[in-house]
């Protein structure tokens, strides 16, 4: 049986794929899973950042051996002409906190991530695309592209563009708990009393739920049904 791992942060980076699929929680983790005698889709998400994937990951392995994963979910542009709600097969990621760079599996053009330790606003986002080349940041892939490169099984990358290179955005980093959760509660009393940040905040939400949606259609072109990655070029929605 292939067992293809998806990992995200948030359930709502992962809720159009999921719809319907059986779910749990375990130790904070949130799980979802789909199978046939063939194959197994399991998707988790354990909170933002690092640490936080990498305890997904292990929970994922406590099932099975994994074949294959993806890190999916939301990422901010490095970019003006990053489209926000649009996502994007990455040609690989680099970690900034150490260094490293991972190449993903797939010939996916020249797109890569930068993978921050915090919420990057947009003086850190513009130091990330000149000092990487880089094109969208997140919190968590370079965790699972490193345990993946450790177990020798194919790592790819598909994230989708909640907020564009210029968005004045408040800072997040104080809402982000050690665990990797968010504090929404503490956020919506945040914001409530400043309201010159709504339309940013309502845009950020247009956008997610449109990357969303994009990263899903994308997930679902690039695997045929039996977990099998296809040529990931064909696809219009993959963007290069």
């Amino acid at each position: 049986m292939t067992r293809v791992a998806i990992i995200a942060a948030l359930p709502g980076e992962l809720k159009p794929l999921v719809q319907g699929w059986p779910h749990s929680t375990r130790n904070g983790i949130d799980f979802w899973a789909q199978r046939d005698e063939e194959e197994e889709w399991i998707a988790a998400c354990a909170g933002a950042g690092q640490a936080a994937a990498t305890r997904a990951f292990g929970a994922l392995e406590e099932g099975g051996p994994i074949d294959l994963v993806f890190s999916v979910g939301w990422a901010g542009a490095l970019r003006p002409e990053i489209v926000a709600g649009t996502a994007h097969n990455m040609a690989g990621v680099y970690d900034v906190r150490t260094g490293e760079r991972f190449n993903c599996d797939a010939d996916a053009g020249p797109l890569w991530l930068a993978t921050s330790p915090v919420v990057a606003n947009e003086t850190e986002k513009l130091r990330l695309a000149s000092a990487y080349k880089a094109a969208l940041v997140d919190m968590e892939a370079a965790a699972i592209a490193r345990l993946a490169a450790m177990r020798e099984i194919p790592f790819y990358c598909i994230k989708g563009v909640s907020d564009t290179l210029n968005a004045h955005l408040p800072d997040l980093n104080p809402f982000i708990a050690p665990d990797g959760k968010f504090r929404m509660g503490s956020f919506i009393l945040f914001a409530a009393i400043r309201p010159w940040y709504w339309p940013a905040l309502i845009r950020m939400g247009e956008n997610s739920r449109k990357a969303a949606a994009s990263i899903a259609q994308s997930l679902l072109e690039f695997l045929d049904a039996g977990g099998h990655v296809r040529n990931p070029n064909g696809y219009p929605n993959l963007k290069p």
